[in-house]
């Protein structure tokens, strides 16, 4: 049998035995060209996932699928090409705010981003909250844009990365999502086709996260960076607390207002804020755009407080094809649910424990998220003024607020909200926000 066929790699991979480039290059352009069949793509994620790959071997099936489509290239650029990854959170709008504030800064963002998976938001989600914003502008125009604001979040489309975007849509159904190399592989290759020199990868941990452990976080991020070296990509990684949400809203229209209010430097989203600011300060210290980290961080307080980063997200969302007045006029563009309802505190305490994953589902179930690939979903609806992880609070007192278009809809969400956070006598100890990987493990 021929060696590259179909079968024959994935018997390989079944049995164990380790695929060398040319082959991992026949997997990727079966699967980007259609020729691999969603049966044949899923045994061979299967196959990953029982058998797992090497460092090297991962290292070629990510240049694989980074070479199944077109690449971009950025030389001319006057700045460094930044760019950053999440592994998905609940109320995690960094995507949004951190692009236009390396803009302002003097770096380049072709940001490939993506869409809510279960129970987590999607950075594309929130900006298809604007009416008429392109998250699928095509190569050209995409390197206009980005050429001329700075910043770019757009999705991934059929000429970038086309293995990959097939792979995942099978995996999101197979549940291979969460396999290590096949997570490395789509990120990177993602990554390396957009061009960008400098990434961090944001990997959330705790009760709200698509890696709870700190272990498999651990070896994700030790996985990456093994799989980084040599691709001319310098890789940072940082674990971010998801024990509770990262801002105060969950829901994709909710999420957006709460960022157009930091970046006219208002709004309480301290946790939020502050995760932005220490990953825009750590891209711009790597990408040589301050003397040192200390002068990378002023130059981010700066770009915020001067309205530099507000002026680049709103050329970006006009550029992309959304309205030139956004910042100014949110609510002209921004849908609102009908029903707002308070979820009050059933004892008064301190919050000793949010079930975070419940929350995003009770976003999912309000119609902000999916329950399946392509389906549509309700921007306006989800949570908001969410309290946190030690917050204090009396009996009757604001939890949340639901954003419904329903009564049925909105008494679902009450109950379950109330149910999500456990009130104690006494505050927990404190959780640190992030804690950067310091990359001593090593992946044989």
């Amino acid at each position: 049998m021929n060696r590259l066929s179909a079968a024959a790699l994935i018997r390989c991979k079944r049995d164990d035995t380790p695929l060398d480039g040319d082959q991992l290059h026949a997997v990727a352009q079966g699967i980007g060209d259609g020729s691999w069949s969603e049966g044949q793509i899923g045994a061979f994620a299967m196959a990953v996932a029982w058998r797992g790959m090497g460092v090297e071997e991962c290292r070629r099936f990510t240049l694989a699928l980074r070479d199944s489509g077109q690449r971009l290239h950025w030389e001319h650029l006057p700045g460094p090409v930044l760019d950053k990854h999440s592994t998905g959170g609940v109320g995690d709008g960094v995507s949004l705010l951190l692009a236009p504030l390396l803009a302002a800064c003097g770096g380049y963002v072709p940001m490939i981003s993506g869409r809510g998976l279960g129970h987590t938001g999607g950075t594309l989600d929130k900006l298809e909250s604007v009416a008429g914003y392109d998250v699928h502008p095509g190569l050209a125009r995409l390197r206009e844009v980005v050429e001329e604001v700075g910043c770019a979040i757009v999705g991934q489309g059929a000429e970038l990365v086309p293995a990959d975007r097939r792979l995942y849509a099978v995996r999101d159904v197979t549940a291979t999502v969460d396999v290590a190399e096949l997570m490395v592989a789509s990120i990177l290759s993602k990554k390396l086709a957009g061009g960008a020199r400098a990434l961090v990868l944001d990997i959330k941990t705790g009760n709200g996260a698509q890696l709870p452990g700190i272990a498999a976080a651990r070896d994700l991020a030790a996985r990456m960076l093994a799989t980084a070296r040599g691709t001319g990509i310098d890789v940072r990684v940082v674990f971010s607390d998801m024990d509770q949400l990262l801002g105060r809203e969950a829901g994709n229209a909710l999420e957006l207002r709460a960022v157009l209010d930091l970046l006219r430097d208002r709004g309480d989203n301290p946790r939020l804020r502050a995760l932005t600011f220490e990953l825009a300060a750590e891209l711009l210290w790597v990408g040589g755009l301050g003397h040192d980290r200390l002068d990378a961080e002023r130059r981010v307080r700066a770009a915020l407080s001067s309205g530099a980063a507000a002026e680049r997200f709103a050329r970006m969302v006009h550029a992309l094809g959304g309205p030139a007045d956004l910042l100014e006029r949110p609510d002209a563009y921004l849908e609102t649910a009908p029903i707002r309802r308070m979820v009050t505190a059933p004892a008064s305490g301190h919050v000793a424990a949010v079930d975070v994953r419940a929350l995003g589902q009770v976003v999912v179930d309000l119609g902000g998220g999916r329950t399946h690939p392509g389906q549509a979903i309700d921007h306006a609806v989800g949570l908001a003024e969410v309290i946190g992880r030690g917050d204090s609070v009396d009996a009757g007192q604001p939890l949340a607020f639901v954003h419904a278009r329903t009564t049925q809809a909105a008494d679902m969400a009450e109950a379950r909200v109330r149910q999500a956070f456990r009130i104690a006598p006494e505050a927990p100890p404190c959780a640190p926000l992030w804690q950067w990987h310091a990359p001593m493990e090593q992946i044989a």
